[in-house]
């Protein structure tokens, strides 16, 4: 029996999937049913409260990162109004018929898609997935076969989430792919977290 003596961190010590990037571990950072944006802390492994969801909207799924993944400069060369990513992991939304009201969960994930969204002027994708083995999503396979009011929901999710009265909007979706480039955005962040961590040594940016 193999396991782990103590806590891995989420971001360094977990996984990214065996049949990654087609599925991959998502880490649940917020749900549909959270008021307040949780977010990684990447010194502790952590959870930490970031801030209240300042609009009506929330998450309309499960929402996270992938393990092992880093927006560097190979994701921002996929984005071409970009020349920088926002070093964070890779971010992705999943999809599960089911409610799952918990956080700090791994969740297998198969992809189908995502949408290119500029933060600041930096590269910030969102990797869009369905709950792996849930029959309901079966027959999806690509972003498109969504029904077209829910893909309308993440994006105005994602488009209002960090939005402050008084304030310039920050976010700017410029579109949405399907399921052969959402790959390409994973391999990129594989191969820019390879080059920002390995043989580092290094435990956290």
């Amino acid at each position: 029996m193999s396991y782990s003596v103590f806590r891995p961190h989420p971001w360094h010590g977990l996984p990214a999937g065996d049949a990654a990037p087609e599925r991959v571990n998502a880490y649940i950072e917020i749900t549909p049913f959270d008021g307040i944006k949780y977010e990684i802390d990447k010194d502790s492994g952590y959870l930490r409260v970031d801030r209240p969801q300042l609009t009506s909207s929330l998450p309309p799924a499960l929402y996270g990162f992938i393990p092992q993944t880093y927006c560097g400069d190979e994701v921002a060369k996929l984005a071409p109004t970009c020349k920088l990513g926002d070093g964070d992991p890779l971010d992705i939304l999943v999809v599960s018929e089911r409610p799952i009201s918990r956080n700090e969960v791994i969740v297998p994930a198969r992809v189908i898609g995502g949408l290119r969204m500029i933060d600041r002027g930096e590269a910030d994708d969102k990797i869009i997935a369905v709950l792996e083995s849930d029959p309901y999503w079966k027959s999806v396979n690509e972003l498109s076969d969504l029904p077209a009011i829910l893909t309308q929901r993440i994006e105005h999710y994602f488009s209002t989430y960090k939005l402050i009265p008084g304030q310039a909007q920050p976010v700017n979706i410029q579109g949405r792919y399907g399921k052969k480039e959402a790959l390409e955005v994973i391999r990129a962040s594989f191969v820019d977290y390879q080059n920002k961590f390995k043989g580092s040594g290094k435990s956290k940016p």
